[in-house]
């Protein structure tokens, strides 16, 4: 070892020198490529195994072969040997460099991040505020909420503010008090534009009301919620489209739920089935325990909005994706854009990415085979209004762009293609899946891609929900609002699917098929049938009515009817109306019928010798059947849920 070090060090200086740095240089980088390989987990593990062989081995014959040369004085076939190996080192950095960012740019879309929430207090616009005891703010009833308890208390102790507090269990029920002005301000999430303006009542939320208050902390993802499933087994996937202004996927907890999509996967397979749940769906709201819009559920956040899909369906949600409308328009473009087949009679122009309706910003989408632009693509999934059934045909254009979407993939070329779309995907979508999952998915698709050259990747099972349209009153919305009622067989349908492609139920093979020459052949939608189920009723408003005839109608249908006599000397008494006639009612018209178990009548008479208030009670139960009356000369004092003289 003496001889050895002797000879070395008698070698010429310079030489020397560069032998060492090169052979330091390529051992980094590959040291580096190394540990970024390793990162990939099992993506092609033969093939980095295979390239980590060969470039350490590179690596010992340079350093064996350029001693000998340094040894022997060939210093020109050193030189030549040592820009070969930095060629290779560059090639090895490179390498690591390219992985970590595709790494990095993966590991980034993981919602299990720091993120940064915000809460407002908003006034209605001529409403100044005051830090004062008389200044009443609404406050959510839910010590888990981020920006509608936590981040207000901490405003409210750092600001030391002497306002007092009244705390409600909807955010709708503060949103009404504030309008009527029983409310001067609320505390809700800075989303509350997207996740309002979209309900009638508060459409003009963003002119209607100011941000007196603005607080922000940068937290751990209080919405995290870890994943089930795995990749390489049939899984779930709840895609949820978050509506923003900025140019990046918000952090906020709330967003507005208006597209919602339940797929699952078959990774054996390779068949999608995808279940677009119509905004207006009439469901249980797993967080606030009433029934209303699904799509109000997001305004409590990812977790609300998952137990209510998972209450619908029956179905455990694996995976979650949310996806900013406005990505849509970023990853179309890094994907060139899509080819779509524009249904017939559709004619339509809609507002571009940034709301604007200029003349030179609206995207018109006619009816047809066309590429599609980001802006355009956008357009075509977001536009309802001039549809014959709205949101439900809309969730069938949202279908086509997403399955137009995934077929684009197997078209990438290069590499500043992926970067784009990864670049894309990391500013716009937020999962739970882990990066390793993610990783995953490479395999799941690598054999599928090179056989779709000609086809589809993924094979697409398309549903659609059928029901009815139901006007009625919705009691953590406070109004009486459209919201669709589904067909349990329509679901039933539907749910069956998403169970086959789960391998969670096994379905009967179709042995005829028919079809005519003369007809072109339409793929059947799973759930698209019309059942003859029994629609649901509501209650009417019987301001105006006379008691018996509404008395008659509730005892139909099991109310319990409570008879309340005013007089010309209340203030409910309307000289507009004869003996006889209701003039207020408890119960809110657009109520469910089977949920109303009693209704309060309030009916006036001009004189109070004329009758004494009446108390009616229908009972239908086993255990008493008897209808009872009481008479008696003092009156019932009632407070009627709703101003019904108004309606």
């Amino acid at each position: 070892m003496k001889v050895f070090f002797k000879k070395f060090k008698n070698t010429k200086l310079s030489f020397r020198l560069i032998y060492l740095f090169v052979l330091f240089i390529f051992i980094v980088s590959y040291i580096f490529m190394f540990r970024e390989l390793l990162l990939l987990g099992s993506i092609e593990t033969a093939l980095r195994i295979l390239i980590l062989c060969i470039f350490g081995g590179i690596i010992l014959i340079y350093g064996f072969v350029d001693l000998l040369l340094l040894f022997t004085k060939h210093h020109k076939s050193l030189v030549v040997t040592s820009i070969i190996a930095i060629i290779l080192a560059a090639v090895c950095s490179i390498s690591g460099l390219t992985i970590h960012k595709i790494y990095s740019s993966i590991s980034s879309i993981n919602d299990n991040r720091l993120i940064l929430y915000t809460t407002n207090l908003i006034v209605m616009k001529d409403t100044e505020f005051k830090d004062d005891s008389s200044f009443k703010v609404g406050m959510i009833n839910n010590e888990t909420d981020v920006e509608g308890y936590i981040l207000p208390q901490e405003m409210i102790k750092s600001d030391n503010m002497k306002i007092t507090v009244e705390k409600y269990d909807t955010y709708f029920e503060m949103l009404e008090k504030l309008y009527n002005g029983e409310l001067n301000g609320m505390f809700v999430t800075s989303n509350y534009v997207i996740v309002y303006e979209g309900y009638e009542a508060y459409e003009n939320i963003q002119t209607d009301v100011k941000v007196a208050k603005e607080y922000s902390k940068e937290m751990e993802n209080q919405e995290t919620i870890e994943a089930s499933g795995s990749v390489t087994e049939p899984f779930t996937i709840l895609l949820m489209g978050v509506d923003s202004t900025s140019d990046k996927l918000n952090a906020n907890a709330a967003f507005n739920g208006d597209t919602l999509m339940l797929i699952t996967f078959n990774p054996h397979t390779l068949n999608a089935t995808v279940f677009s749940i119509p905004r207006d769906t009439y469901v249980p709201i797993a967080c606030i325990k009433s029934s209303s819009k699904i799509n109000s559920s997001a305004a409590y956040g990812n977790k609300c909005i998952i137990d209510t899909v998972q209450n619908l369906t029956g179905i455990k949600i694996d995976y979650y994706v949310k996806v900013d409308f406005k990505g849509v328009v970023d990853l179309v473009n890094a994907l060139g854009g899509v080819d779509i087949t524009v249904p017939e009679k559709v004619d339509f122009c809609e507002q571009n990415s940034k709301r604007s309706f200029a003349p030179k910003d609206l995207q018109c989408i006619k009816s047809g085979y066309q590429h599609m632009d980001g802006e355009k693509a956008l357009a075509f999934a977001r536009h309802r209004k001039t549809y014959p059934t709205g949101d439900f045909q809309r969730v069938q254009m949202q279908q086509l762009v997403v399955e137009a979407m995934a077929n684009r993939v197997k078209t990438l070329t290069s590499v500043n293609d992926f970067y784009r779309v990864l670049d894309a995907v990391s500013n716009n979508i937020a999962t739970n899946m882990s990066t390793k999952e993610m990783l995953n998915l490479y395999n799941v698709f690598k054999s599928s891609i090179a056989d779709a050259n000609d086809g589809q990747l993924v094979n697409i099972q398309k549903t659609y929900l059928t029901g009815y349209g139901l006007t009625m009153y919705v009691d953590n919305l406070g109004q009486n609002v459209y919201t669709f009622q589904y067909y349990e067989q329509s679901l039933a349908e539907i749910v069956k699917a998403l169970k086959v492609n789960l391998e969670l139920e096994k379905t009967s093979p179709i042995k005829t098929f028919s079809f005519s020459a003369n007809k072109p052949y339409e793929v059947k939608l799973i759930g698209e049938k019309y059942y003859a189920q029994e629609q649901l009723e509501t209650i009417k408003n019987f301001v105006g009515t006379d008691y018996e005839e509404a008395k008659a109608w509730c005892e139909a249908r099991n109310i319990q009817v409570i008879k309340n006599s005013v007089y010309s000397d209340s203030e409910l008494y309307s000289a507009d109306y004869s003996d006889g006639t209701i003039v207020t009612q408890s119960v809110a018209k657009g109520r469910l019928v089977k949920d109303t178990k009693s209704i309060i009548f309030s009916v006036q008479y001009s004189n109070r010798e004329v009758t004494t208030s009446t108390t009616t009670i229908s009972n239908t139960s086993e255990e008493d059947t008897t209808t009872e009356e009481k008479t008696t000369t003092e009156n019932i004092t009632v407070t009627p849920d709703v101003p019904t003289l108004d309606e």
